[in-house]
């Protein structure tokens, strides 16, 4: 496969009327990674017009619109994954692979003694727009860094010093020196935190302050490089809506409580942004006046146009019409295994099994604005249609046909206002919706609901 500069990208993949956004420049980089995953399935054309698709039109995150090309045209994504590029603060202690893109801060060639034998390094700090981490390069020869060069480097690795993160350069990394005006220029992050609230978190804002109270907080173990370590998860929520957040170190939380997060990174996980802090963080308890845990529990209805321009959103209210009961819904099997739903009694993971059956609903809400897909297991499908798995295993068996309890679905559905609760996200084919909550009954939102059925109907 030809390989294209950054100055071919721009002149062949740029469509002349402009409707690209992103400057094909910048994603030069990403577009040679994705063709190297793809081998000879596109040409670096089209992976340049899929990527600025994905970015500016679909709204992904490019780690997320990378790895969605790569499955889509069939390449290897498992070999792919360690290749994405990430920001230095979300980077962990003991990552055997990491790849990034920052400026060397500082370069210090230095002689050391290592098992009896005199070996130079070099040592220094890099940085990006999200912090600023230690580096020690093991392997030197050909090697040179120099203060203020900006840098593409893949394979590096991590490691903990006094609870820090450290950045290592060994025998399999590779460095290449970028020119700014092609990757565009690094702002590495100094001064405070940006102030934020939860509705304005978006991924790569490099370090933020965010103040809310905690909703809920669970821990859990993990293990790292064969040690333990207890990881902090829960919500976080203001007056703007509510995030999941991820502590890496005990800062002795409790649920209820009201606390101000700062030098905290947001990554996005399809589209729903989420909050993650470690040690490096500040954590201060705040007595003020704040809303209460239940006023902040009761979601707000949010507009499909509003989640969609965000690109995902978590614990999310929308009401709209169910204007379709897609193909996959009513009454299916599972794998006892894995419980995926099985095609033809074939699981795509442990082949020909004896499957359970299972009700579930696969809608489509419009709210007037757009349109999400939203998924509900056997309890919400139950209490919408009003009908229990075992009547409807009966009436499958009396018509000897599964279909009819899709049927019996879209005549019940169709057409309905719904209101439905759950963590929407966004991929290439749309928003869709994991819902936990859901009913038929509307609550009062009068003239809402009638200028949405107006829309809907297309009248003025």
């Amino acid at each position: 496969m030809p390989r294209f500069t950054s100055e071919q990208h721009r002149k062949t993949a740029v469509p002349q009327d402009g409707g690209f956004t992103t400057e094909i420049q910048k994603l030069a980089p990403h577009v040679e990674e994705i063709a190297r995953a793809l081998g000879d399935k596109l040409s670096e054309e089209e992976i340049a017009e899929e990527l600025q698709k994905y970015v500016d039109v679909y709204r992904l995150s490019i780690p997320m619109a990378k790895r969605t090309i790569v499955k889509k045209y069939g390449g290897d994504t498992a070999g792919f994954s360690p290749g994405f590029q990430r920001k230095l603060a979300e980077l962990r202690p003991n990552e055997p692979n990491v790849d990034f893109v920052a400026k060397v801060l500082s370069a210090n060639p230095k002689e050391i003694t290592a098992k009896g034998e005199k070996k130079n390094i070099i040592y220094g700090l890099v940085g990006d727009d999200t912090t600023t981490l230690p580096y020690t390069a093991w392997e030197v020869e050909g090697l040179e860094l120099s203060k203020g060069e900006v840098i593409s480097v893949k394979g590096a690795y991590t490691k903990e010093y006094q609870g820090k993160v450290q950045i290592n350069f060994g025998n399999r990394v590779s460095i290449k020196k970028e020119d700014p005006s092609t990757i565009g220029e690094i702002q590495v992050a100094q001064g405070p935190p940006r102030i934020a609230s939860v509705d304005q978190l978006r991924e790569n804002m490099g370090y933020v302050e965010v103040k809310g109270r905690l909703l809920s907080i669970d821990s859990r173990e993990v293990t790292v490089k064969g040690e333990k370590k207890t990881v902090f998860s829960g919500t976080v929520a203001d007056e703007t809506g509510k995030v999941q957040f991820t502590s890496w170190h005990d800062f002795k939380l409790k649920q209820g409580e009201v606390v101000k997060i700062s030098r905290a990174t947001v990554r996005a996980w399809r589209g729903i942004p989420q909050l993650n802090f470690d040690e490096r963080a500040e954590v201060t308890k705040v007595k003020e006046k704040f809303p209460s845990a239940e006023e902040l529990a009761k979601t707000s209805v949010s507009m499909i146009s509003e989640i969609a321009g965000k690109g995902g959103a978590s614990d999310a209210t929308v009401i709209g019409v169910i204007i379709e009961v897609r193909d996959g819904s009513g009454l299916i099997m599972r794998c006892p295994e894995c419980k995926r739903a099985l095609q033809k009694g074939t699981c795509k993971v442990h082949g020909r099994v004896e499957g359970y059956p299972d009700l579930r609903v696969k809608a489509v809400l419009d709210d007037g604005s757009g349109a999400v897909s939203a998924v509900m297991g056997r309890e919400l499908t139950e209490k919408l249609t009003g009908t229990t798995l075992d009547e409807c295993m009966e009436k499958a068996k009396q018509a000897m046909n599964f279909d009819v309890i899709k049927d019996m679905m879209e005549e019940q559905l169709t057409f309905k206002i719904a209101t439905v609760t759950g963590n929407v996200t966004s991929d290439a084919y749309g928003l869709s919706m994991i819902v936990k909550e859901a009913g038929l009954k509307v609550p009062d939102v009068g003239p809402e609901v009638d200028k949405l059925l107006v829309e809907l109907e297309g009248g003025e």
